[in-house]
């Protein structure tokens, strides 16, 4: 599979965070893998939690660095929520994750980059980069076609760059 367009999306604070999270959400369909990657302190947690609210989920999300991955159920799907930066490839392949990511609810991955052989080929990649106290730039790699289309229609729709 070649490389896919990229898109960035810039965001001065957490509403604005939100607001991508719930613009991905109108697309989640059962399947959907979101990878996010970026330095300690970037600000995937806190787009995990903007995701889970937008789909729904009323429990407290934080991030499942101890407990590796964390289920939650939203008012149409599951949650699964996964931090793998404790992880080594071997161990990831041993918790049987491909059972999360072609499931029935949405998986986002943390720390993604970790484990990128065991990806499945279609998903989200985000990187998130930290660019002042509260302004982040998410830069999202499509893979497949279902993630080119969402891309595609939110920069049509001026909320991607």
């Amino acid at each position: 599979m070649t490389e896919s367009a990229s898109y960035q999306y810039h965001a001065d604070n957490l509403e604005q965070t939100a607001q991508l999270a719930a613009q991905l959400a109108r697309h989640f369909v059962p399947g959907t893998v979101i990878t996010l990657d970026g330095d300690l302190g970037a600000g995937k947690t806190a787009l995990s939690q903007a995701v889970a609210k937008a789909i729904g989920v009323r429990h407290v999300v934080n991030s499942p660095t101890f407990t590796i991955i964390k289920e939650y159920m939203g008012d149409h799907l599951p949650f699964y929520h996964m931090d793998v930066y404790r992880l080594s490839q071997d161990e990831a392949d041993e918790l049987g994750l491909d059972e999360y990511f072609y499931g029935e609810g949405v998986t986002l991955v943390e720390w993604s980059s970790l484990i990128v052989d065991l990806l499945p080929p279609d998903r989200l990649a985000i990187t998130i980069e930290n660019v002042g106290d509260t302004e982040r730039v998410f830069r999202l790699a499509p893979h497949g076609q279902p993630y080119e289309q969402w891309c595609t229609e939110l920069k049509e729709n001026k909320i991607l760059l």
